[in-house]
């Protein structure tokens, strides 16, 4: 029998030879001696490997896995029980003697007890030093009912018994509750049961064994290499682990014919599977056999990203609001005070014009036009009115959100100004 056997986690590389008795007929398996090398990651790496026993004419044997050594050693000294039996056993029908004396050491028969020897005095004895603390509660018990538990609502007092209150230590016990007792302490009087000194058993005989007798079934196999034939091979399978193969058995009497089919099947099968198998195959079957893996896989594989979103996402959002707040900024700037003087001083230019240019800018924009007999009339009275507006733009100095919003209202936009003094209804006399 040769193969691996795997139960829980043991692991094992089983050599079995069933050698026949040549006196008596009787079969016997003779089990070859455990492998040195730790067998554990041949069962577990979830590989194809490769078994093979070489058994030599020198009575001598190999067994290598993947074409690697992993225990050699004899036939004639390396298995048990061993191939030739012993050529003397143990007498089966010799009795020990009843004056057999084993004891290799007795008692002192001439040792005495001393006088002063007492066997009464105890182990411990209580401390007669010691004093009862202050605050200790004699009466108190060390435990109370729980005051804050309560009944459940399920407690069947049929079935379940009388429902008692769970015990906690007695907060009031914080010194000590209950009879006071002094600590006991070794007893310096104590000597304990007195025995005699041991000394040398001069009746001594030694360890009693029965005689030895020649072995009536004793035989000698110089070449236990010689094994009986055989024309089958039987594979004998209980597994609870699945997907478990076994193919390409092969029995020969040559080595290199074994190594050369090794190469020719086992070795390109070997190449193949380490080109198909690729690193992400390998870590899906090693979490599919360890559960506990994917949680691995999925920190290794989310803490990156996490990453670069924390360090990414702020930087987009502080643009987004920097933009924000230079559009808002934009629209901001006509309502500024020399934004207000600058527009003031062109109208006053605007004003100093023909007074044709400025009819035909009214008429453009849909305003009642002055009488052309009183020009002067109307220039003075918008140079009135523009004054006016640049005193109020002058007591707006607080540059407040607030006070921006009624500049807005007050003026509009750029040409709020203009605006304003073009729909000025003017006095006609």
């Amino acid at each position: 029998m040769f193969g691996p056997d795997k139960c829980g986690e043991d692991y094992k590389l089983h050599f079995i030879i069933r050698h026949k008795h040549p006196q008596t007929g009787v079969y016997e398996e003779k089990h070859a001696k455990p492998p040195d090398v730790d067998l554990k990651p041949f069962f577990t790496d979830r590989k194809t490997h490769l078994y093979t026993l070489v058994m030599n004419p020198d009575d001598t044997f190999e067994v290598l896995i993947d074409q690697i050594v992993v225990n050699r050693g004899s036939l004639l000294e390396d298995v048990v029980p061993p191939i030739n039996p012993l050529k003397e056993i143990e007498d089966p029908t010799d009795e020990k003697p009843d004056d057999w004396d084993e004891r290799a050491k007795v008692p002192d028969p001439s040792a005495i007890k001393p006088e002063d020897w007492d066997e009464n005095e105890p182990a411990q004895i209580e401390d007669l030093s010691a004093v009862k603390p202050d605050g200790w509660l004699d009466a108190e018990p060390k435990f109370i009912p729980d005051p804050n538990a309560e009944k459940p609502d399920d407690w069947n007092e049929d079935m379940d018994g009388e429902w008692e209150a769970p015990r906690i230590s007695n907060p009031a016990c914080r010194i000590g509750c209950g009879e006071w007792k002094p600590p006991m302490i070794n007893n310096p009087k104590y000597k304990g049961v007195w025995r005699p000194p041991m000394i040398d058993n001069p009746n001594y005989q030694g360890i009693w064994s029965p005689r030895k007798i020649p072995n009536p079934y004793y035989f000698e196999d110089d070449h236990p290499f010689l094994l009986t034939s055989f024309r089958a091979l039987g594979l004998e399978l209980w597994s609870m682990t699945s997907d478990i193969y076994f193919d390409n058995f092969i029995i020969c009497s040559e080595k290199e014919v074994a190594d050369r089919w090794a190469t020719d099947g086992w070795g390109v099968k070997m190449m193949a599977n380490a080109n198909e198998r690729g690193i992400f195959k390998q870590l899906i079957t090693t979490a599919e056999e360890r559960p506990w893996l994917w949680f691995i896989y999925l920190v290794t594989a989310g803490l990156p990203i996490a990453l670069i979103i924390s360090f990414c996402w702020p930087r987009k959002v502080k643009k987004k609001y920097e933009d924000a707040n230079d559009k808002e900024t934009d629209i901001c700037k006509p309502q500024t005070k020399g934004a207000l003087e600058q527009e003031v001083k062109e109208e006053k230019a605007a004003l100093e014009k023909p007074v044709d240019f400025v009819e035909e800018k009214q008429q453009s924009d849909g305003e009642i036009l002055e009488k052309e007999g009183e020009p002067q009339e109307k220039s003075e009275e918008e140079i009135e009115i523009i004054e006016g507006q640049e005193e109020g733009n002058k007591s707006n100095k607080s540059g407040s959100e607030d006070e921006m919003k009624e500049a807005d209202e007050s003026t509009g936009s750029g040409d709020g100004p203009v605006k304003s003094i073009r729909k000025r209804r003017v006095r006609k006399e």
